[in-house]
């Protein structure tokens, strides 16, 4: 995969101290990694550059939203993101990215290409479980959420019954289990 050329940037001619780059980030940058999850995207990264003499601190701030897709109904929303990473990259013998927040890069390099990191941190930053807001507080009116309901378990009249005349030692026990 052939590097984006805005994500690149030139350490060497930089002088000694901090330096900023801002990036907004769409749809097409998700294209381009081929990741199809989000529908849409308008996130904004913030990137701290802190050049030493012998290594590099940068500093990745992002904030926005995402459009995807509810698991429970598959009606699409905005999720709102924001994280923060930071890498250092120092210089050695050979190329290693085996540490996840220290890059060795070789001594002859003379740019960083920023957006592998930029793309891992939006995705990650995205919850595991993707409930639409509506679902949770209750005011999303959806076909799904309505069938759901009719096909959840619903306790009988005889089942509450039963419920009745078990012996109360056994709820006793039962408190135990949902008392942690």
């Amino acid at each position: 995969m052939k590097p984006l050329k805005e994500f690149t940037i030139p350490f060497i001619g930089l002088k000694i101290g901090t330096h900023h780059y801002d990036y907004k980030i769409e749809k097409a940058f998700f294209e381009y990694f081929e990741y199809e999850d989000f529908n849409d995207a308008n996130v904004k990264v913030d990137l701290t550059l802190l050049k030493n003499t012998t290594l590099l601190e940068l500093n990745f701030k992002i904030s926005g939203t995402v459009n995807i897709n509810c698991d429970i109904t598959n009606e699409p929303f905005d999720q709102n993101i924001k994280n923060e990473f930071d890498l250092v990259v120092n210089f050695g013998d050979e190329y290693n990215d085996e540490n996840i927040d220290i890059l060795v890069l070789p001594h002859g390099a003379y740019e960083i290409n920023v957006q592998q990191y930029i793309y891992e941190l939006i995705v990650l930053s995205v919850p595991i479980k993707r409930i639409h807001p509506g679902v949770e507080d209750g005011t999303l009116s959806s076909d799904i959420l309505e069938k759901l309901k009719e096909l959840s378990p619903k306790l009988d009249d005889e089942q509450k019954e039963d419920n009745k005349e078990i012996d109360p030692r056994w709820n006793t026990l039962k408190k135990l289990l949902t008392d942690k």
